[in-house]
């Protein structure tokens, strides 16, 4: 149980997804513009990236392995993930109506969001067991969470600043998410996973 532990706060601090391996920057800046769509979108990828983890694994090991052809590893991935976003997004559609309006388009973004994909291989290549592989992947959507709750809640905040006008806009986010992404690399030599 220690082990899973760890592999949830390694996967979730020290190698986080989008501020130390830079996988899935495209809905951490796009969605990440107010608190409750950071919320939503923390919380759909969340559901994502676990589902995908289990699934991937389990199609890696009872279809692909074998069968013999792992070299279709990556194919059979990108399906699973897409089926795994077409589950959550079903779910929320009829779960929480309000939040699929609000999240939009950035639900069928998580299908081309890297870092689901990124889970799905270094599960692989580290061969995770099913338990080490679902707590990977739940670690990696509460790192992913709590990052984008992080930068919203700071691009709210510097919406009322006097920001320098070469920095306004997109420019002050990505520093902000540059200082953001030194204060997780602070958290490297606590764990090897």
């Amino acid at each position: 149980m220690t082990e899973l532990i760890v592999i949830i706060f390694s996967a979730a601090l020290v190698n986080n997804f989008v501020l130390v391996q830079f996988l899935g920057l495209c809905p951490f800046l796009g969605a990440s513009r107010k608190l409750e769509g950071a919320l939503g979108m923390g919380l759909a990828t969340g559901l994502v990236l676990t589902l995908a983890s289990a699934f991937s694994y389990l199609v890696e090991r009872f279809v692909l392995i074998p069968l013999d052809v792992t070299y279709l590893r990556l194919v059979s991935f990108i399906v699973v993930i897409g089926a795994a976003v077409q589950f959550t997004e079903l779910v929320l559609s009829r779960a929480f109506p309000l939040l699929h309006k609000v999240l939009g388009i950035y639900i069928p973004l998580i299908a081309s969001n890297c870092a689901v994909l990124g889970v799905a291989l270094l599960n692989s290549n580290a061969s995770r067991s099913l338990a080490a592989a679902i707590f990977y992947g739940a670690g990696a959507a509460l790192g992913f969470g709590i990052v984008l709750v992080l930068l919203s809640s700071l691009r709210e905040r510097l919406e009322g600043e006097d920001v320098p006008a070469p920095f306004r806009g997109s420019a002050i986010t990505l520093v902000t998410a540059g200082i953001l992404s030194l204060a997780f690399f602070g958290f490297n030599g606590f764990s090897r996973f």
